[in-house]
């Protein structure tokens, strides 16, 4: 989680948030999804689906998880031994009127957040934070490009629903197989396209490929990449150096890392995530939140 501004300009970030599973859904053999609710919900941002939030689960021995609270010069953790661990997800869906946060989790064969998802109950607690990152994700644009694998799939649905009715693009998505491909509302003049591999860095060279084959139009594009680390280089790196995108009109950040476990590639991903909160341009009196 990144410092609360306390000079002059800045807001100070919502406090952690504590929710309890309301809903466990099967939404594919790789997917679960879990729907969050609570008094704590209160207040919580909307209009931000596709964002990222910091989820917060408890360790093993936890009914739920310790949360940081926040402090003058930023949060304040409890003991390493009592730390919750944290992960960094995306909003799918968050319905004001009822009150409820949809969050779906793909299931890794290891890690800890995927063995929370799969035993995840109703009654269940975990807190999260946010939303933060972009806002909005997707700047106005002529042409949309959306591409990411499952891990990326829960955003793309969420800023596929977001996108006026008028828009064009191309979302491309990777998933293990057929079993994995989900419904997804879009604008008509978006075309939807599924890449099915089971080998992820494969799969991945075959998503890079397929962005490399696009036809663009002449009109202002956006884009917006996330899943396996080599992937997500190689088309940010296509896109920068041959199409010509750059920070205004390109969002690329790496999920995962193939040969890494998710416990392995977590503090990279922190880092990279923060850097990007750090680095990116701030939006004409939208609010933050984070």
């Amino acid at each position: 989680m990144s410092r609360s501004g306390t000079g002059a300009g800045h807001r100070a970030r919502t406090p952690p948030r504590m929710l309890e599973v309301q809903q466990v859904l099967e939404l594919s053999p790789h997917m679960r999804r879990i729907r969050l609710g609570g008094r704590e919900l209160d207040g919580f941002p909307a209009g931000r689906d596709g964002a990222h939030i910091k989820v917060f689960l408890p360790r093993p021995g936890q009914a739920q998880p310790v949360l940081p609270e926040p402090g003058a010069n930023g949060p304040v953790w409890p003991p390493p031994e009592q730390r919750p661990v944290t992960r960094t997800y995306s909003v799918r869906r968050y319905d004001p009127d009822t009150g409820l946060l949809d969050v779906d989790f793909v299931l890794h064969d290891d890690g800890i957040a995927s063995a929370w998802a799969r035993q995840a109950r109703p009654g269940d607690r975990m807190g999260i934070a946010g939303p933060g990152g972009p806002d909005p994700m997707l700047g106005q644009a002529s042409f949309y490009l959306l591409a990411g694998d499952l891990s990326a799939l829960p955003a793309i649905g969420a800023l596929l629903e977001k996108l006026p009715s008028s828009a064009h693009g191309q979302a491309l998505i990777q998933v293990p197989d057929s079993a994995d491909v989900q419904p997804l509302d879009h604008p008509e003049g978006v075309a939807v396209s599924w890449l099915h591999c089971r080998d992820p860095v494969l799969g991945g060279r075959r998503l890079a490929a397929w962005v490399e084959r696009l036809e663009w139009p002449v009109a202002p594009c956006s884009a917006w990449v996330a899943g396996e680390r080599s992937a997500v280089v190689a088309i940010r790196d296509h896109l920068r150096t041959v199409r010509g995108f750059d920070r205004r009109n390109l969002y690329a950040i790496p999920y995962w890392r193939a040969a890494l476990s998710e416990e392995a590639f977590h503090e990279e991903r922190h880092r990279i995530m923060d850097e990007l909160a750090a680095d990116a341009p701030r939006q004409p009196d939208r609010g933050e939140h984070g």
